[in-house]
């Protein structure tokens, strides 16, 4: 095709007229045909809409410690130390004068010097009579974080803030007892400043520009992170970023890690220093993943250390493997020690026991766990869709293990049509996903993977790497299951049902579309190329809604992931299919759901490599369902509406 001007099309062009023809209708409707917009969302939907009510709750608590804890906890939507470890040293000073609170959780933050023991814990201010020392003050910022005006600092600014200000009187005590917990805070800094620049002067100019070069690609590769150095913010998160990502490219000017590239040592600031050493750590003890387990907080050697640690009491309690013991210091060389033993470890704890991550969508932080053994929930969830997937497919036994096995001995019916679908692994992908739906009691269940196998077959044999990173995504699917009575979150209709799901689904095809190229050799049109470290275990959402624009309007507040591998011609691919459940109220899901959707996500992942098996022996097994058509029909029970059908109609966040 050609342009207007008559020159051949751009490749982005062409990819964008793509999408455009197969976009997904909205509400029965053809992309472009309504006169107003069709998603309407509320104005307290959102983050901003949970900030202005968290602050509500806080001005209105009697007292300044009941105050602060709901800030702290977003009024329960987050747990509390996160929101501890992202306040500045003069904030942490702070609260903890004022109301004996600190991350380090009783250690030399909590040692009598307090408020909390001196009688103001409430900010009081002092004797009766006695003025207050200095009034301070209290408050919320649009990022989620608390701030708090200290003696040395400004006004607070109202126009960064999400309300007003709650006043807070400092009483002699208070005051006192802040000078000496700023005064440790900032030895403490000192000294680990110190510490850092001496281990990187220790890795010489190469090893340094080898250590931003690791931190620059997982800002690249990882998904949106906001950490702080005191006031400074380093993120690839939306708005301005100052971090390779989403929005920076490599060696982008305005990358903070860009910058330091082929820079003397004496020449970064104190934060680069602890930026680039904390980085380093939390990768070389798990991969790019644990950064994400210092979202929202302060990144200090000191918070490193503390996640290092419970990491390392979670690992050794899993029996079996060589304990991994405490480091002797927390400088830097003993964490550096301790993170790439606790990478070794990691290895035989993955295979004793099940890890996880916590996702609190509200701050993006995420915290590894590692899952205690199935118990009675996980296991009436299971027998629930392997009931039902026996009814409904040719498989015969009393775990997904043994439908697995007996699938594995007659696998030829999966590239044959079975039921309405053209395909029996279209129709297991189905059934699997309509039956996590009613075992689990989501709202909605998914489940995602590559339309042609034996397109994917036939690029590997050939190497053609640039071929697969070509492929947009309309080259994957995802069937999105929801339940009927889901309509009742958006507005009891059965066609917005119906639009939430193809969304889902077209979301989820991106997905896909991200992490396939993350399995492939390091090419240069494969490095080239937009794409995320592929997932490898399961991971719970609590109150997602928040800050993703798809969560906020199709309801994703509780959600499990359980993304699973499969092999292709000999190659395995990370992350290439998921089970995801999802609920938009209620109750979220726990640990025991987790530990039952890995196993349903493990079947289907083993049902996918059967039928990639059958692909490489010559099968031209496609997958042909669950585009935006066949969505549609399927929730509303009815071919496409007409437009008329449809007048007045709005979706609504709930």
């Amino acid at each position: 095709m050609k342009d207007s001007a008559g020159r051949p099309e751009s490749r982005r062009a062409v990819q964008a007229r793509k999408r455009i023809s197969r976009r997904p209708s909205r509400l029965g409707l053809p992309a472009g045909s309504t006169a107003t917009p069709d998603r309407v969302t509320g104005a307290d939907a959102g983050f901003p809409g949970l900030l202005r009510r968290v602050w509500r709750r806080a001005a209105g608590a009697a007292d300044l410690r009941s105050a602060v804890e709901v800030l702290l906890t977003l009024d329960g939507h987050v747990p509390g130390d996160v929101q501890l470890r992202a306040l500045n040293s003069a904030e942490q000073a702070a609260l903890t004068a004022l109301c004996g609170l600190s991350w380090r959780d009783g250690d030399d933050g909590d040692d009598g010097d307090s408020a909390r023991d001196s009688g103001g814990g409430d900010g009081g201010s002092g004797g009766a009579g006695e003025p207050p020392a200095f009034r301070g003050e209290i408050g919320l910022a649009a990022s989620g974080r608390i701030v708090v005006r200290t003696p040395d600092a400004r006004p607070l600014d109202p126009r960064d803030l999400v309300g007003g200000v709650r006043r807070v009187p400092w009483s002699r005590a208070v005051l006192a007892a802040y000078r000496r917990e700023l005064e440790r805070a900032r030895e403490r800094r000192d000294a680990s400043v110190a510490d850092c620049r001496a281990w990187l002067a220790g890795q010489g100019p190469e090893g340094r520009d080898a250590l931003v070069a690791q931190a620059r690609e997982a800002a690249l590769r990882t998904a949106p992170f906001v950490l702080y150095q005191e006031d400074t913010q380093y993120t690839n998160f939306r708005g301005r970023n100052t971090l390779t990502g989403k929005t920076l490219w490599p060696g982008h000017p305005d990358c903070a890690l860009s910058a330091l590239h082929g820079l003397p040592l004496e020449l970064w600031s104190d934060h680069d220093v602890q930026l680039v050493v904390c980085l380093t750590l939390l990768i070389r003890s798990a991969g790019f993943g644990r950064v994400e387990e210092a979202n929202g907080t302060q990144l200090t050697v000191d918070h490193v250390a503390y996640t290092l640690e419970r990491v390392r009491r979670a690992y050794n309690a899993v029996p079996g493997g060589e304990p991994v013991p405490a480091p002797a210091s927390d400088r830097v060389v003993d964490l550096d020690r301790l993170a790439v033993a606790l990478r070794e470890r990691r290895g035989s704890v993955s295979r004793d026991a099940q890890l996880y991550r916590e996702i609190h969508g509200a701050l993006m932080h995420k915290v590894e766990r590692v899952a205690s053994p199935p118990g009675a929930v996980a296991r009436a969830r299971e027998s629930a869709v392997v009931e039902q997937l026996r009814a409904r497919l040719p498989l015969a036994g009393d775990t997904l293990a043994g439908l697995g096995r007996d699938l594995a001995a007659d696998p030829g019916w999966l590239a044959r049509p079975h039921g309405d679908f053209g395909t029996g692994l279209e129709s297991l992908v189905y059934e699997s996903v309509a039956a996590a739906v009613t075992a689990f009691g989501a709202d909605f269940a998914m489940s995602r993977g590559m339309r042609s196998l034996p397109g994917l077959v036939r690029a590997l044999r050939g190497e053609n790497w640039a071929e697969i990173c070509d492929w947009d995504i309309t080259h994957f699917f995802c069937c999105v299951v929801p339940r009927p009575e889901a309509a009742a979150h958006f507005g009891g209709s059965e066609a917005a049902l119906a639009d939430a799901a193809w969304a889902m689904s077209s979301r989820m095809q991106y997905n896909s579309w991200h992490f396939v190229a993350g399995n492939l050799p390091k090419a240069p049109e494969v490095t080239a190329r937009d794409h995320f470290v592929p997932p490898v275990i399961p991971d719970v959402a609590f109150f997602s809604d928040q800050h993703h624009h798809g969560h906020v309007n199709n309801n994703v507040r509780f959600s499990v992931r359980s993304p699973q591998a499969v092999e292709v011609d000999g190659r395995r691919f990370d992350g290439f299919m998921d089970l995801r459940l999802l609920r938009c109220a209620g109750d979220p899901f726990g640990e025991q759901d987790v530990l039952a959707a890995h196993r349903v996500s493990g079947f289907v992942a083993r049902a996918t490599s059967l039928a990639a098996r059958l692909v490489a022996a010559g099968s031209a097994l496609e997958v042909t369902a669950f585009d935006s058509a066949w969505h549609w029909a399927t929730v509303t029970g009815r071919g496409p509406a007409r437009s008329d059908s449809l007048a007045g109609q709005v979706r609504r966040a709930s």
